[in-house]
């Protein structure tokens, strides 16, 4: 196995805590972000098993995957914005 290949995996595996942690945030906490950062990295899980295991996608679907997850990473930033920006906390 190329150490490449072995920091891919690691990389799979944060990413799938993150995506576990993410759907803690959203069902235990009632963070609708919680669900785009899931989103986000559950893509990237798809996207980086796509490259490790040589899955038959196209350019245009690892293309895809990507562009979704970085619109998903998008909205929940802007859901957490909104939360700060609203919950009346003296800024520093």
């Amino acid at each position: 196995m190329l150490f490449s290949d072995f920091l891919q995996i690691i990389a799979v595996i944060i990413e799938v805590a993150v995506t576990v942690i993410a759907v803690i945030i959203a069902t235990r906490q009632k963070k609708s972000y919680g669900w785009c950062i899931a989103v986000t990295f559950g893509l990237f899980v798809l996207f980086d098993i796509g490259r490790l295991s040589a899955l038959p996608l196209t350019e245009e679907a690892h293309a895809l995957i990507f562009l979704v997850a970085c619109g998903s990473m998008l909205y929940g930033m802007w859901l957490m914005y909104r939360e700060l920006a609203t919950s009346g906390s003296p800024r520093r």
